[in-house]
């Protein structure tokens, strides 16, 4: 199952992504936010920084309803996110490799034009090993 350090490599691993201070992870390309860490709010109490919760930008709302309707053990939302196209990630109930298709994803609809052919020349450069 992933952690927080596993979204860490995972990011920073992409062409371009700049990490943002915070108290937990936050990523960005292009100046555009595409995974960091959830901000529990609950009322009477500070935000509380989750990380082992991410939440990741997913395009629009039909794709964040298919997650949530298609896989509610890993993805779920709050009211605060209603209208906006984000999910949250519970880590511990997803794999490294779907948590890597998930940032993937999240960072081409973040700056789609800009860096997929960066990605896709470094997904064509032989493992080494």
């Amino acid at each position: 199952m992933a952690d927080a350090d596993d979204v860490r490599r995972l990011a920073l691993a992409l062409p371009h992504v700049v990490e943002i201070e915070s108290d937990g992870f936050d990523f960005r390309v292009a100046g555009k936010g595409f995974v960091w860490s959830y901000p529990e709010r609950t009322p009477g109490k500070p935000r509380l920084i989750r990380t082992d919760t991410a939440v990741l930008f997913v395009g629009d709302e039909a794709e964040k309803q298919a997650l949530l309707l298609g896989e509610p053990d890993i993805f779920f939302t709050t009211p605060a996110y209603n209208g906006l196209p984000l999910v949250m990630v519970r880590l511990a109930a997803v794999t490294v490799e779907r948590l890597r298709e998930l940032v993937t994803d999240a960072w081409r609809m973040r700056d789609p034009d800009a860096h997929v052919s960066g990605l896709d020349q470094q997904d064509e450069q032989p493992a080494l090993g």
